[in-house]
This record gives C-alpha cells, sequence and structure tokens, in this order.
C-alpha cells in the first residue's frame, strides 16, 4: 500500500488500520493484488485490515500464508485469483513463501503485452 504523506504515522499508531484500494485498474489489466511489488509504504506488520470492492480480508493474528490466502479470496479480483493461487502453491516453503524467479511475471506481463495477464 502507498499513501499520502504522513498516512504512515496514522496507520502505525492507529488502533485498527484499514486500507481500501480497488482490486483492479485500467479496466482490468492492471491487478492491485500482487506476488510482490518493488517499494512499498506500509508493511505487512501495519495492515490489519484491507477492503477491495471484492470483499474484505481481515489479516489480524494471521501467518503471512494465510494472510495470503485471505487476501487473495477476499480481495483480489477473480480474474487474477487463479494465477494468484498457483503462485502460491507454487513458491517454495519457508516463512514467507516467494518463488523469486516469477515474483515479477505480472509486472513483466504488463510490460510486453499491456496487461498483467498477457
Amino acid at each position: 500500500m502507498n499513501g499520502i504523506g504522513g498516512s504512515g504515522d496514522f496507520e502505525r499508531n492507529a488502533y485498527l488500520s484499514i486500507f481500501m484500494a480497488p482490486s483492479i485498474a485500467k479496466e482490468g489489466k492492471i491487478s492491485t493484488v500482487v506476488p510482490m511489488c518493488s517499494h512499498v509504504d506500509h508493511s505487512e506488520h501495519s495492515v490489519k485490515v484491507i477492503i477491495t470492492e471484492q470483499g474484505i480480508a481481515d489479516l489480524r493474528g494471521l501467518s503471512p500464508l494465510q494472510r495470503a490466502r485471505t487476501i487473495i479470496d477476499n480481495c483480489a479480483h477473480p480474474m487474477y485469483r487463479d494465477y494468484l493461487h498457483r503462485y502460491l502453491e507454487n513458491a517454495p516453503g519457508g516463512h514467507i513463501h516467494h518463488d523469486l524467479s516469477h515474483v515479477f511475471d505480472l509486472h513483466r506481463n504488463l510490460i510486453a503485452t499491456g496487461s498483467m495477464l498477457g
């Protein structure tokens, strides 16, 4: 999540930090839910609830893998859910599941074709 100046002060000190965003942009060509991005203003340690037009993901008390599944199931746009679930299932285990050889495939597709889904 990114924010306007000062949002981090509110988010870190809030009892319950809630972030709202659309699940897609540019008529579905861009997903706002991706496996990883190169820079974030608000880390997973400070975000408690995410809301999109698809639903609400309450992340309190969940492990990183549970958080990822909850965000995909509740907040990702249906066009992207299968891809995101496949990515998560194919990512190696560990504390945080990431497949560094494929983590930016959606971004590469966007650059190459104009759509994250290719």
